[in-house]
């Protein structure tokens, strides 16, 4: 008589609402993004930073300001059990990376370009392309006060595109001046919003005294008449704001960068000042921009650093790779070389000794697995080498075995014709194997 188990299985865990596992092959993607925009970087001399996931609330809230949807809404804060510290799951890079070059005194010896790429964390709906945790991949240019860099970032951004091979990313420009002059539109802004009090809803009445700014960026469709109306910051530019200003533009004309001049763009983190810029989309719906930065000039002081210039933007990973899709796109994913075939179980030594030979040149093999336990059909094994999708499939039948050598054999159209190899001396071929040879 056979009991009957009265061991309870564990309840089933799912991941949090929001935040995605990513799975082969989709991963492959993910790899081969960040491989092109780390070749991008290089190109434009960024060098890699890497911040940590978590960092102290008060970053966050003097960074990107108390009257954000971020620091009011959207952040994952907590106090540390073991001494009561306020940390935060990072809601963005920008202020980290503020944080880690006045922490370690890197601008001493004069600006940075940095790069970096990594999740981020925000508490709101997930939908298409926004999610609880989310990535993004941002380059910063600190120490810098040139109207050149704020064009050589857009440029950047705008060849990955081409590189990438997308298209219908559009880029919008402005500027938000220097604080008298953001002063002096504020109080205008103010007084325009008040004669139209009855058309505001009630976050745009809390925050007209707070940060009214921030209701230029409102997408209540009731209140888009009167934001249409209200003072545009352009026309309170001083001289050299608006020379700043021109100097983008004339860099993107010399570089047949097409444009268009948004009055109305505004970013969400108060951090902000002279040159504003998002690339959008019409393909992914209410999420329509791609990547988004600007200039800010002001954060390493009110984060406890010297005055220093700096400037940026940041690309949701995500976005890129839903455009990509929308597009019928995808980035180009360097298969495997090879697939090792091994009908017989006792050669597995003397098989994995060559493998590991042609590993150590470069070639990327991926072995059939299970030989151990008995030897799948050859025909079994084509199928799955196929599958693989390798150039090659290495063939240690029992006939090449005896006689020292390994079956080389064409996978793909354009692969080298079948011959065979020895397996004392994986080095003497493992070129002829490899996707770029």
């Amino acid at each position: 008589m056979v009991e009957k188990s009265t061991t309870r299985r564990a309840e089933k865990l799912s991941a949090v609402k929001g935040m995605n596992d990513i799975l082969p092959p989709e991963s492959a993607q993910w790899e081969a993004l960040e491989s092109t925009v780390r070749l991008m970087m290089r190109r434009y001399a960024y060098e890699n930073i890497r911040t940590p996931i978590v960092e102290p609330t008060a970053l966050f809230v003097r960074g990107l300001g108390e009257v954000t949807d971020i620091v009011e809404k959207e952040m994952y804060s907590f106090d540390d059990r073991l001494n009561g510290e306020a940390l935060t799951l990072r809601p963005e890079s920008t202020a980290g990376v503020v944080r880690a070059v006045i922490e370690h005194s890197m601008l001493y010896n004069g600006g940075k370009r940095l790069y970096y790429m990594g999740p981020m964390f925000r508490h709101e709906r997930p939908q298409r392309g926004r999610y609880r945790q989310f990535h993004q991949i941002g380059a910063e240019a600190l120490g810098f006060s040139g109207a050149e860099v704020d064009a050589e970032l857009i440029l950047m951004a705008h060849a990955l595109w081409t590189e990438l091979g997308l298209t219908d990313v559009a880029l919008q420009l402005n500027s938000l001046g220097q604080p008298a002059e953001r002063t002096l539109h504020r109080a205008a802004l103010i007084a325009h919003f008040e004669q139209h009090a009855d058309s505001l809803d009630e976050e745009a009445r809390r925050r007209l005294h707070l940060n009214p700014l921030r209701l230029l960026d409102s997408k209540n469709p009731e209140m888009q008449s009167v934001i249409e109306a209200a003072p545009k910051l352009l026309d309170f530019l001083g001289e050299a704001s608006r020379a700043h200003l021109d100097t983008v533009m004339s860099i993107l004309d010399a570089n047949a960068v097409p444009y268009v001049i948004n009055p109305r763009l505004v970013r969400g983190m108060d951090y902000y000042n002279l040159t504003v810029f998002e690339f959008v989309t019409t393909r992914l719906g209410s999420q329509g921009t791609v990547c988004a930065g600007g200039r800010y000039d002001y954060l390493m002081e009110q984060v406890g650093g010297k005055p220093a210039p700096a400037v940026g933007w940041a690309m949701g990973v995500e976005r890129v790779l839903e455009l990509l899709k929308e597009q019928g796109l995808s980035v180009n994913v360097a298969s495997i070389d090879a697939y090792a075939i091994v009908p017989d179980a006792a050669s597995l030594p003397v098989v994995m000794a060559c493998l590991q030979g042609l590993r150590a040149h470069g070639v990327s093999i991926q072995m059939h697995a299970g030989s151990a336990e008995g030897a799948a059909s050859m025909k079994s094994q084509f199928k799955r080498a196929d599958a693989s999708g390798a150039r090659f499939a290495l063939v240690f039948g029992l006939d090449e075995l005896a006689q020292g050598v390994v079956t080389v054999k064409a996978l793909r159209d354009g692969a080298i014709a079948q011959l065979t190899q020895p397996l004392s001396h994986p080095e003497q071929w493992a070129k002829s194997l490899q996707s770029n040879a």
